[in-house]
């Protein structure tokens, strides 16, 4: 039936027409974006789930800097504690070189031991990076006399999203207070100076300074302030025992009154336990060194990951995509003739009319 009030042909055609551009517009606009879901009507959950992970990537992004922050500290760190270890190495052979020295040589001696022992402190207080000093420090009392300790330092190395949505933080702790070379805080605030500024007693004889040693080394153990520690050490030796007190490895001197070749051979004793406890130090901060960069190569590799699995929910598959322009290209063009031939199939009504 021909009819002027319905073209039943023409209305098909412009459907097509519209589904044709529709397509049209939704593949150009994949190709100028990149993206198969670009918007949450696209696909809603697949929209969601990687703008939560794009968030989290970009947390991630700002872990990688903590993360260079926190290796620079810690090379900053581990470089002053290693130029600390070979001067404390030449006071050690210095004070070899004095035992059985005259007055005279032993003070030229400890000319050169203050010199190194000033440049300790140097290098303690040198080693700062971005405000953080590991190495020189100054603790503060915190509710009672001699309990001021210094607080781990965190490096922030991780952001972790449970299954639930539950954020957490990871960090790579340094024990701050195990480490310390000086603690410049008050007598009354501090409960533990530094490796290099504690002062203790330094006897005569072996036997004394291995008991001594000893007691202090376990009540340091137990948590005891070094106040605390020096006494029990002190106890454990008894009597009246030939020694002097408040020496550390950066105030030495072998020119102080009562210093005997006795004296100082307990001194290059002391010094070695001080090498030691740098070691121990040294030791640390490089595993924490090491645990950083492997924290940082394992981000990068998870930001990655994370990067590829947003991609294969998103991203538009740009040979698919072309290909499928070229083909709605072509349909818009025969969608249009068809439109037109069957606009044109009302003006053959015409034509009857004309021949009547």
């Amino acid at each position: 039936m021909a009819s002027i009030m319905t073209n039943a042909a023409a209305l098909t055609a412009l459907q097509s027409l519209n589904a044709t551009n529709k397509s049209l517009e939704q593949t150009q606009a994949r190709i100028s974006t990149g993206y198969r879901v670009s918007e949450a009507s696209d696909n809603a959950a697949y929209w969601s789930i990687a703008t939560t992970m794009r968030s989290d990537n970009s947390a991630l992004s700002t872990v990688q800097d903590a993360l260079g922050l926190g290796a620079s500290k810690v090379d900053t760190a581990y470089t002053g504690m290693n130029n600390v270890l070979d001067t404390i190495g030449k006071i050690k052979t210095k004070l070899l070189s004095s035992v059985g020295q005259s007055d005279a040589n032993k003070a030229k001696t400890q000319t050169e031991i203050t010199t190194l022992q000033a440049q300790m402190k140097s290098f303690a207080d040198a080693a700062t990076f971005s405000g953080s000093n590991y190495l020189s420090v100054t603790s503060k009392q915190v509710a009672a006399a001699n309990d001021g300790v210094q607080p781990d330092a965190k490096i922030v190395s991780s952001f972790n999203r449970t299954s639930s949505g539950a954020i957490s933080l990871g960090t790579i702790d340094i024990d701050v207070e195990s480490i310390k070379l000086f603690d410049s805080g008050l007598a009354t605030a501090v409960k533990n100076q530094g490796i290099l500024d504690r002062k203790t007693s330094i006897y005569s004889t072996a036997a004394d300074q291995s008991a001594y040693d000893a007691a202090y080394a376990a009540a340091i153990a137990g948590g005891a302030t070094d106040i605390a520690a020096n006494t029990a050490g002190q106890a454990a030796v008894g009597g009246t025992p030939v020694k002097i007190d408040n020496v550390s490895a950066y105030n030495l001197d072998i020119t102080a009154s009562g210093v005997t070749d006795d004296i100082i051979t307990q001194m290059i004793t002391k010094i070695d336990n001080v090498m030691s406890q740098l070691t121990d130090s040294a030791t640390i901060l490089g595993a924490a060194k090491s645990s950083i960069d492997l924290q940082k190569t394992f981000t990068q590799s998870l930001m990655d990951s994370i990067d590829r699995g947003v991609g294969q929910l998103v991203d538009a598959d740009m040979n698919k995509e072309s290909t499928r322009l070229q083909a709605l290209q072509v349909q818009q063009q025969l969608g249009i003739q068809s439109l037109s031939i069957a606009n044109s199939s009302s003006q053959s009504i015409l034509s009857l009319f004309k021949n009547g």
